[in-house]
């Protein structure tokens, strides 16, 4: 996670060309942090499963468009706000409330991954693993949490990162995420065992109350 972190800071202050911006070093310490959290409560094994993940995987187009997605809402951001100027005009307000989403975003989907040790980056079902139903912390509230995560740390990320165009790749990668949501939800419900029993008791996939 340092090596990870160092790599982020360099892209953000590289390419953003400067390192007097306050946002800039939020967004890197607030990434290193969640790390730092992640490296001590996320299962081993699912570490492992997440950098290299098993056999069966079946959206792998749907996880490459969420990464493109993502980098090019960092680099258009980061060139906005640093060099071009394009629309680098977010109020401070606004900003705030970006940083308090993307806290609020990495918080659930780390918090996502610590309960649930099956978390894979790809939908498959992990047999060698002995997959099964999660059902306690963040999801018995809602079937998806990590994705919530996301919802809400991909548009705060643009905010924080001061930049109106950022915002349309970032709330593009946000509805890439509600159909993943279906579309995983789906294949849990198919595949998994127990799966179609929690989905009764936990109603909503992403948003409670809404979805």
């Amino acid at each position: 996670m340092a090596v990870v972190t160092a790599c982020l800071a360099a892209v953000v202050f590289g390419v953003s060309g400067r390192t007097d911006l306050l946002n800039l070093w939020a967004y890197v310490a607030i990434f290193a942090f969640f790390g730092f959290i992640a490296a001590l409560v996320i299962d081993p094994g699912l570490m492992r499963e997440r950098r290299r993940p098993g056999p069966g995987g079946v959206d792998s187009g749907v996880l490459l468009s969420m990464r493109l997605l993502f980098l090019g809402h960092l680099v258009l951001g980061l060139l906005d706000v640093g060099r071009t100027h394009w629309s680098d005009s977010v109020p401070v307000p606004l900003q705030v409330l970006g940083l308090v989403l993307c806290v609020a975003g990495f918080g659930m989907f780390i918090w996502a991954m610590s309960a649930n040790r099956f978390f894979s980056t790809i939908v498959r079902l992990q047999t060698e693993r002995g997959h099964q139903t999660i059902d306690t912390g963040p999801y018995a509230l809602v079937r998806h949490p990590g994705y919530l995560g996301l919802q809400l740390a991909a548009p705060g990320s643009a905010l924080m990162l001061g930049s109106w165009v950022a915002l349309v790749p970032a709330l593009a990668l946000a509805a890439l995420v509600m159909y993943r949501t279906g579309f995983e939800d789906g294949f849990l419900r198919q595949h998994l065992a127990g799966y179609a029993d929690y989905s009764g008791r936990v109603r909503y996939r992403l948003v409670p109350g809404l979805w």
